[in-house]
């Protein structure tokens, strides 16, 4: 064993080394998120969810410093990641929409210009009818509405924020001159 550690003394040390960069980065990242979702007012389901985001960052990350640190021969590691890559490649092909969702979904938590319970207005002339909703959830793939009529409409968080969305104030009046919801 001591022969071991002889042999691979600076792998082991910055491996270690690397391992309390990250518990750090972790820890610090982590407080940053929650105090910026306590401060801002978000839900607590939203920030745990970008904390997960952040935990999948850091060991994608830790991953990639073992792998240099322990001098990997990348020609198989190649082998092996251009077949995993292809195959991932392929299903984020099919399913593109998802990850646009999921990056506007992290998107909508740093920049929160919207909080659950604020009454909006999208200015799509896609949506039929009604264009006046209640936000009653920020969820990872899109965003629950409700109407006027009391529906449950789900709104993708790419399609949120590539539409122009109009906070309304409690004394806003519908479009129709009817009182505001």
């Amino acid at each position: 064993m001591n022969e071991l550690f002889t042999n691979y003394q600076t792998q082991v040390l910055t491996t270690l080394l690397a391992l309390g960069i990250l518990i750090i980065t972790r820890f610090l990242s982590s407080k940053a998120i929650r105090k910026v979702g306590q401060i801002s007012d978000l839900n607590d389901i939203r920030t745990r969810l970008i904390l997960k985001y952040v935990a999948i960052g850091h060991g994608v990350f830790m991953v990639s410093a073992l792998v240099l640190i322990w001098g990997v021969n990348f020609r198989e590691v190649g082998l092996i990641l251009s077949s995993v890559f292809a195959v991932i490649g392929v299903a984020l092909f099919a399913s593109w929409s998802i990850l646009s969702n999921i990056t506007a979904g992290v998107i909508l938590f740093f920049s929160f210009p919207f909080k659950i319970g604020d009454h909006i207005r999208i200015l799509d002339k896609e949506l039929e009818g009604i264009n006046e909703f209640w936000i009653e959830d920020i969820r990872a793939y899109h965003v629950h509405l409700r109407d006027p009529q009391g529906e449950l409409v789900t709104y993708p968080n790419n399609l949120f924020l590539q539409k122009a969305v109009r906070l309304l104030q409690p004394d806003d009046a519908d479009s129709d001159g009817s009182d505001a919801l």
